[in-house]
C-alpha cells in the first residue's frame, strides 16, 4: 500500500493480479433519527433523505443496554507482506485509540463500544469463512468493521456475514459484491470501482476528454457487470464513437492467455481506429497488460476506473521505464493527499490519535522505514479506523437506543449526507448507495511529479452523489 494514495483509498485489498497484488472519524452526538445535524469536519449540513423513526423493538445480536460488540477484522500482513512494499503494525491499538475516543465521549446511545479483534490472512477464502463463523456464531458481535477482503473477489464470504448470519459489516466492497446481501447491510466508506465510472462519465463529459476520439473497453471477466451497466451505456450517451470490448480472463499467476488474447485485440482496436482505451478492473490494470498496450498503440489516451493503478504507476518510475505507460491516464479522482492533509477531516483524526496515544499522527508524506525495506503505513491504518469507526458511530447513534439491524438499515436508506472523516466534504447514503463517498475530480497520472510521480488535478472537485 501507497501512503500517497488517494484519500479513501488507504485499506489493504487483496487481488490476484500475477501473484498478489495489495491494492491499497467519530462524532458523539445522540440526535434523533429524523434530525439534521451540522458536520463542522466536513464543513457540509447532513440531512436524512426521508424520515425514518426507529421502531421500539428488542435490540439485535451483541447489544446490550451499556454496550455494543463489534468485531474488528484486521489484515494479517505477515502473510502477505513478501508480496507489498509497506506493511501495516499495531494496528489494534490505533483502532482501539478511535474506539477509546468514542468510548469516552458517551459512546453511542449511552453504549460503550466492545471490539473483538481477529486478523486473517487474505489469500484464498478461508481466512474469511472462518472469520464469518466466529464473528456471528462464536463471538457474537452486531458488527464487523475493517479489512474484510480477500483475494478470490467474489463477495461470498461479505455475503456469509450480513445476509446469512445477518450481520452488519463496514468493509471495502464494489457495488457487485454488495449487491449480493440486503441493501444497507454493508456499507463501503469508499467510493467503489462502480460509482467511480459514472462519476468519470461526467468529468470526462464535461472536458470534453473524448471528443473526436473512437474508445474501446478493456476489462477483467470480473468487471463485465459495470462494463454492461455503466460504462457501455454511458459512452454511448455521450455519443462516442466505440470499438470492440475485450474481456480478458485472468486468473491465477498464468496470464498467457490472457496476453495473447490482449495482443488479438490490440490488432482489431488498430484496424478499427481506436485512440483511447477505458481500461476497468484491476487485474487489466497492471503492468503486463498496460505496458502492452502502450508499445502497440503509444498515443493511445487511457481512462480507468482503477484508483490503485496509482502504485503501478509509480513501480514504472522506480524501476526506471521510460516513457511510462500510464503517464496521462485519467480517473475520477477523490481528495487527493496534499489537500486532505491539510483539511479539517484529516485534522481531526489526527487530533484523536495525538489525544489516546500521545504520538503525533503521521500524515501521507511521512515516510516510516520498516523491516526488510519496507516502509510502515502508520497513516493508512489511522484513516481506515477513523473513517470506519465514525461511519459506524454517526449511523449507529442515529438509530439510537433500538439498535438491531432492521432499524440499522431503515436509518441507512434515509440518511442523506454524512461526514466522511477520512477524505473529502462530500459524502452521502441512501437507499440504493452504500459507497459514502462523492467527493471526485478528474485527475491524471504525472510521473515528473517527485518522488514517483502522482495523481495531478484536471477540474475542480465535484459533489458527484450517483
Amino acid at each position: 500500500m501507497n501512503g500517497r494514495k488517494q484519500g479513501s483509498r488507504r485499506w489493504a485489498r487483496m487481488f490476484v493480479i500475477g501473484l498478489v497484488a495489495i491494492a491499497a472519524a467519530c462524532g458523539s452526538s445522540s440526535k434523533a433519527a429524523t434530525s439534521t445535524t451540522t458536520t463542522a469536519a466536513a464543513g457540509r449540513t447532513t440531512t436524512p433523505t426521508s424520515a425514518f423513526t426507529p421502531a421500539d423493538t428488542p435490540v439485535g445480536r451483541g447489544v446490550t443496554a451499556t454496550t455494543i460488540k463489534v468485531g474488528v477484522a484486521l489484515v494479517d500482513f505477515d502473510c502477505i507482506k513478501q508480496f507489498v512494499n509497506s506493511i501495516r503494525v499495531d494496528q489494534q491499538a490505533v483502532y482501539q485509540a478511535y474506539i477509546d475516543n468514542v468510548n469516552k465521549n458517551g459512546g453511542i446511545a449511552g453504549r460503550k463500544i466492545v471490539p473483538v479483534y481477529h486478523t486473517f490472512c487474505p489469500i484464498g477464502t478461508s481466512g474469511t469463512v472462518t472469520l464469518c463463523t466466529q464473528f456471528a456464531q462464536d463471538d457474537k458481535v452486531f458488527a464487523v468493521i475493517g479489512n474484510f477482503t480477500d483475494s478470490t473477489n467474489d463477495g461470498a464470504s461479505q455475503e456469509c456475514l450480513a445476509k446469512t448470519q445477518n450481520t452488519v459489516l463496514i468493509t471495502y466492497l464494489t457495488e457487485t459484491q454488495m449487491a449480493l446481501s440486503p441493501g444497507g447491510m454493508i456499507l463501503c466508506p469508499c467510493s467503489a470501482p462502480e460509482r467511480q465510472d459514472k462519476a468519470l462519465l461526467s468529468l470526462i463529459k464535461a472536458a470534453g476528454t473524448l471528443d473526436g476520439k473512437k474508445i474501446a473497453v478493456l476489462a477483467s471477466s470480473s468487471s463485465q457487470t459495470a462494463v454492461k451497466k455503466i460504462i457501455t451505456p454511458g459512452l454511448k450517451a455521450l455519443g462516442v464513437k466505440t470499438g470492440t470490448t475485450a474481456f480478458l480472463n485472468v486468473s491465477g499467476s498464468d496470464t498467457t492467455a490472457a496476453q495473447a488474447q490482449l495482443e488479438s485485440f490490440l490488432e482489431r482496436w488498430k484496424s478499427e481506429g481506436v485512440n483511447a482505451l477505458w481500461i476497468a478492473g484491476e487485474n487489466v490494470a497492471s503492468q503486463q497488460f498496460v505496458e502492452k498496450v502502450k508499445k502497440s498503440m503509444p498515443n493511445v489516451t487511457l481512462l480507468t476506473d482503477v484508483a490503485d493503478s496509482l502504485s503501478f504507476a509509480q513501480q514504472e518510475v522506480t524501476a526506471k521505464v521510460s516513457p511510462n505507460p500510464y503517464d496521462g491516464l485519467q480517473i475520477a479522482g477523490t481528495y487527493l493527499p496534499t489537500d486532505y492533509v491539510k483539511s479539517a477531516n484529516w485534522k481531526y483524526c489526527a487530533a484523536i490519535y495525538k489525544a489516546q496515544t500521545g504520538k503525533t499522527a503521521p500524515d501521507a508524506f511521512t515516510v516510516i522505514p520498516g523491516p526488510d525495506g519496507k516502509t510502515i503505513d502508520t497513516y493508512g491504518s489511522i484513516n481506515d479506523a477513523c473513517q470506519i469507526i465514525s461511519l459506524f458511530h454517526d449511523v449507529a447513534t442515529r438509530v439510537g437506543a433500538h439498535l438491531n439491524t432492521a432499524n440499522w438499515v431503515g436509518v441507512v436508506n434515509s440518511y442523506g449526507d454524512i461526514a466522511n472523516r477520512g477524505g473529502g466534504p462530500f459524502a452521502s447514503l441512501h437507499t440504493g448507495k452504500y459507497d459514502f463517498d462523492d467527493t471526485f475530480q478528474l485527475q491524471e497520472y504525472d510521473p515528473s511529479i517527485a518522488p514517483t510521480g502522482n495523481w495531478k488535478a484536471l477540474s475542480p472537485y465535484q459533489d458527484i452523489k450517483n
